[in-house]
């Protein structure tokens, strides 16, 4: 078996062993894997969610129904309570006239106070035979023209069970005045059921009595027998009894109106549509029902309860949905990026390569810069010396103004590098040729506040010019002038003008000869400053325009300050 020499390791690793190299063979495999691998993860979470999401409504719907259902059966049991208490009362009443019916209602304190409920009314037996003395009675007792219908005797001599009284006394609740309940098959069926068991029974769905349509919205009617004494014969006396319609019943038994989002669908008996008493559909889209078997007063009813069956995907699905894919996204963006390690890693070779140019570059600024402040030095001692009275003098004025060159980098400086003022900097430029020169240099301008790197760009174009004025421009001459002015032209852009007068008249073939300072000016500081640089060396002076950005301090803080 080859093995590879020792001094393998210093050079380029085979195909087989390098670590990377299968991203590199195939560099779509692993973000197609890592990616597909989430989204199974996220389906399997949306599923998940979904299924407990599923379950949160199975169980609300349960409790809904529940609740409603226990509802109806309370209201229910209420009515039947009143009803057991009416029939105690009237078993104790030898005569039953309607002032004592009257005392009864007003006893029992139900009259017109339970909703839903149409009123409490008393249903007297009539033997056969009887009955056209019991109407005449009724009509004795103030009702005129009292009739029982339907008209006709009783159908094989059984006995007739009629409306004698109703309350509340409302011109529709006396609709219901001489009905004979027994005349129609299911009313007579619960109150045969009642009288059999003694106890409250409902009927199945009817049209009450009251209604003056065969088409009015369908109810029920509870019945509660009442017996006489043992002391006066135990015979069936009639029936206390309570018209409902259905949907007040159930208003009255459940707070439909604020259960917005929900369908009910009430039967009497099995969920059929001939035995619909009340229903309240959802408005379109899939639902989620339950049905569950309510028992009022005897009778079995079904209860439909139903929900929307939610969207496609639930609040916390899709989030978690959305927030999968992200996951995914990123996975896919985070592989990919690991196969393009060999070509970050060549860029930033290539950085490595671009800083070092960047240092070379500086270094040759640095030592133009101090090739520049050793002539500024040369020129400041030869001004000096030629208005030097005696060697004191002398030394103090070349000592002052070798002093003023460092004050630009100074001025920065003693700002923390925030931002400079264009006449300080501009002052600290020009000092070393304005102590001795009254007048030679003239400022004027707005206040304006430059970056630190504006500052510094700005300061390297006024150098340049101020060493090639003192060198061989106005400030090389005692009647030189300098005039350096500025102005805001925009909100961003402040513009400064630099002007000679009074200097040696210029060369025009000369002056063609760019040295470094001009290029420094025209190219490095117009790049820096982002604007062009106009330059012009005119025989009667070198006139310059530079456009500055004015930023504001928080774009260009290079540094925080540290908490006092």
């Amino acid at each position: 078996m080859h093995k590879p020499s020792a001094s393998s390791s210093f050079g380029a690793k085979p195909s087989g062993e390098h670590p990377h190299r299968w991203y590199e063979r195939y560099p779509r495999a692993l973000p197609v894997g890592v990616f597909a691998l989430t989204l199974g993860v996220t389906a399997i979470s949306v599923a998940a969610v979904e299924h407990a999401e599923d379950g949160r409504e199975a169980a609300q719907l349960s409790q809904t129904t529940a609740s409603i259902s226990s509802a109806i059966e309370r209201r229910a049991g209420s009515s039947a309570m009143s009803l057991r208490a009416g029939a105690a009362l009237i078993a104790t009443q030898t005569k039953f006239d309607p002032a004592t019916f009257g005392l009864f209602i007003d006893q029992l304190g139900q009259e017109g106070r339970a909703s839903g409920a149409e009123g409490i009314g008393w249903v007297a037996r009539v033997d056969p035979g009887q009955e056209s003395a019991f109407a005449a009675e009724v009509r004795a007792s103030g009702v005129p023209g009292f009739a029982i219908r339907p008209d006709g005797a009783a159908q094989g001599g059984m006995d007739r069970y009629v409306v004698r009284y109703l309350r509340p006394a409302t011109p529709r609740n006396n609709r219901a005045i001489g009905f004979d309940m027994a005349s129609e098959r299911v009313r007579r069926e619960a109150m045969m059921s009642a009288a059999q068991f003694g106890r409250p029974t409902a009927s199945g769905k009817i049209v009450l009595v009251q209604e003056d349509k065969a088409t009015s919205p369908p109810g029920f009617v509870l019945f509660m027998p009442v017996y006489s004494s043992a002391a006066m014969g135990h015979h069936l006396r009639g029936f206390v009894y309570t018209p409902f319609n259905a949907r007040a019943f159930l208003a009255s038994s459940v707070d439909i109106d604020r259960m917005s989002g929900v369908g009910f669908a009430l039967y009497d008996g099995d969920a059929a549509p001939a035995n619909l008493l009340y229903q309240r559909a959802l408005a379109g889209g899939p639902v989620r029902t339950e049905t569950r078997h309510v028992v009022v007063a005897d009778r079995s009813w079904t209860l439909v309860v139903s929900i929307p069956d939610g969207t496609l995907f639930s609040p916390v699905s899709l989030m978690t949905l959305l927030f999968g894919l992200l996951v995914a996204t990123l996975l896919l963006v985070l592989a990919r990026l690991v196969t393009q390690q060999a070509s970050e890693d060549r860029t930033t070779l290539e950085w490595f390569e671009q800083q070092s140019s960047i240092r070379n570059s500086l270094v040759r600024e640095l030592n133009h810069r101090v090739k520049n402040t050793l002539a500024n030095v040369l020129s400041i001692l030869a001004l000096t010396r030629g208005r030097a009275t005696d060697l004191d003098s002398f030394a103090q004025s070349l000592d002052g103004r070798v002093r003023a060159l460092s004050a630009t980098h100074d001025l920065l400086t003693q700002s923390d590098w925030g931002s400079t003022s264009i006449r300080a900097l501009i002052e600290a430029e020009m000092a070393p040729y304005v102590r001795d020169q009254s007048g030679g240099v003239t400022l004027s301008g707005d206040p304006v506040m430059l970056a630190p790197n504006d500052a510094l760009s700005l300061g390297m174009a006024i150098h340049e010019l101020a060493t090639n004025a003192a060198k061989y421009g106005a400030l090389s001459v005692e009647a030189g002038r300098v005039s350096i002015a500025w102005r805001m032209v925009t909100a961003q852009i402040a513009q400064l003008d630099w002007a000679e007068s009074g200097g040696p008249t210029l060369d025009p073939v000369a002056s063609r000869k760019r040295g470094f300072g001009t290029e420094l000016i025209q190219k490095i500081v117009a790049h820096e400053l982002k604007h062009p640089v106009e330059l012009e060396f005119l025989p009667g002076g070198v006139r310059c325009r530079l456009m500055v950005a004015v930023r504001e301090g928080g774009n260009f803080a290079m540094r925080e300050q540290k908490p006092g």
